[in-house]
C-alpha cells in the first residue's frame, strides 16, 4: 500500500514528460499554408520599393514550445513572395526527441510558424545587390540540398543560418545559444550593418 502513492507520482511525472515532449515537436508547414501566408501582405515585413537594396536575407527567430527556432527569409524587396530556409527534424515528435541523442533526417524548408509574425522574437535583415543575391541564394539552395540530418547539439537551426551568415562575410556567434539570442548576437556583432557586399573570393 505504501508504494501506491509512489507509483501514482511516477505515472503523473511520466504523463507530464510525454506532454512536454509532444509540445516540443516542430511540425513542417504544408505547401498550402505557405502559399496562403506568403501571399498575405500583412504577414510580410518586406515592402516594395526599399531604397536599401533590391534583394534581402532576413535572419529570424521565433518561439516554439521549447528552445525556439532560427531560419531565414530571402527574396526580392519589390515582391511579396518570400522563400524560407531552415533546418528542422523531419517528421513529428519522435525524430525531435531522438535528435537530442543522435542524427535524424532533416527538412530545410518552411516549418510551422515561420510565416507568422506573432511568433517572431528576433530579426536581422541585410540587403544585397543582384549579383551578390544570386550567389547567396544559390548557396542557400545548395545548403538546403546538402543538409540531410538534424541534431540538437551540432547540426541544428542556428548552425544552419550561421553558415549562411558566414558565407555572406558576416561575423557569427557560437551556435550553442537560443535562436533569439543567436539572431540578436549576430546583429550586434555586425553593428546592425544592413548592406552586404560579397568579396570577390567568395
Amino acid at each position: 500500500m505504501a508504494d501506491r502513492p509512489k507509483r501514482s507520482a511516477l505515472c503523473l511525472l511520466a504523463g507530464f514528460t510525454l506532454a512536454v515532449l509532444l509540445q516540443c515537436a516542430i511540425h513542417p508547414a504544408s505547401a498550402r499554408e505557405i502559399d496562403t501566408r506568403a501571399g498575405s501582405p500583412e504577414r510580410l515585413s518586406s515592402r516594395a520599393g526599399s531604397a536599401k537594396g533590391p534583394y534581402y536575407v532576413d535572419f529570424r527567430a521565433r518561439t516554439a514550445a521549447s528552445w525556439g527556432h532560427a531560419f531565414v527569409w530571402f527574396g526580392k524587396t519589390s515582391e511579396r513572395a518570400v522563400e524560407v530556409a531552415g533546418l528542422t527534424p523531419a517528421g513529428n515528435t519522435l525524430p525531435y526527441v531522438l535528435g537530442h541523442l543522435t542524427w535524424v533526417p532533416s527538412e530545410t524548408k518552411a516549418s510551422y510558424g515561420d510565416l507568422d509574425p506573432q511568433y517572431l522574437t528576433a530579426s536581422y535583415r541585410v540587403y544585397l545587390n543582384e549579383p551578390d543575391a544570386k550567389r547567396v541564394f544559390a548557396y542557400i539552395k545548395k545548403l538546403q540540398a546538402s543538409s540531410p540530418v538534424w541534431n540538437a547539439e551540432t547540426t541544428n537551426c542556428t548552425s544552419f543560418i550561421g553558415s549562411i551568415a558566414e558565407f555572406m562575410g558576416l561575423k557569427v556567434p557560437h551556435r550553442w545559444q537560443r535562436p533569439e539570442s543567436y539572431v540578436n548576437s549576430l546583429k550586434a556583432m555586425n553593428s546592425g550593418r544592413q548592406m552586404i557586399h560579397l568579396s570577390s573570393e567568395q
